[in-house]
């Protein structure tokens, strides 16, 4: 049940076995990692198409040294070049690529039950709301560049947080405006829009923004 297709000969028929399991998985893929998340179409659609294509180059460089070599240098440069995301964005690229790859070598059985053991906790601990109550957040804040920003929110984040570290100041805005990025972990997660209007009553209005920590999405 386990064993590669490729494992005696290679045929026609075994790679478009092999495109076929991709593709489904892919799309299954895709879906899943949709449950409860707000993506781009582009996102969803590589998502998808990211298994067969890692199957292809995984059946292409199988018991090739020199091109496995070449293909790692082409993704190094593709890395570099692309925008880290958040993580559950990598997690799902890395789904589709573990799936791709047993795909390419073939083990179609292995590469469902990976896609169902990865794909079904995914759902369950999402479903479950696992990690969203006092969740790690970041809060980004602009204030006029009049305005002291040494303590004027203290006894906002005292209210509302259990714990803020101040990671970064910056001007924006042609250096009109300063920016406060705060890690925070919220109290409670219901009460984000009371945090944001007390917040917007003392920076006289301007932008906040609440965001998964490392997304600069926000909410």
């Amino acid at each position: 049940m386990l064993n590669s297709i490729f494992s005696e000969t290679v045929t026609i028929y075994n790679i478009l076995i092999m495109l076929a399991a991709a593709a489904a998985l892919g799309v299954l893929n895709s879906l899943v990692f949709s449950f409860k998340t707000v993506q781009s179409r582009s996102f969803a659609v590589m998502l998808a198409l990211l298994p067969m294509v890692s199957a292809v180059i995984i059946f292409t460089v199988n018991d090739n040294l020199g091109v496995g070599v070449a293909v790692a240098g082409a993704f190094t440069l593709v890395r570099f070049r692309s925008v880290a995301g958040n993580g559950r964005e990598m997690l799902a690229i890395f789904a589709s690529m573990a799936i791709g790859m047993l795909l390419g070598m073939g083990y179609i059985a292995f590469a469902a039950i990976v896609f169902a053991a990865v794909g079904g906790m995914f759902l369950l601990v999402t479903a479950a709301g696992f990690g969203e109550r006092n969740s790690v957040r970041t809060l980004k804040i602009q204030i006029p560049e009049d305005l002291d920003y040494e303590g004027v929110f203290d006894d906002i984040l005292d209210k509302y947080t259990t714990m803020r570290h101040l990671e970064r100041i910056r001007t924006v805005n042609m250096g009109s405006v300063y920016e406060l990025t705060y890690t925070i972990t919220l109290k409670e997660t219901d009460e984000i829009k009371q945090f944001i209007d007390e917040i917007r009553v003392r920076n006289g209005n301007l932008n906040v923004s609440i965001g998964s920590y490392g997304d600069h999405d926000s909410i």
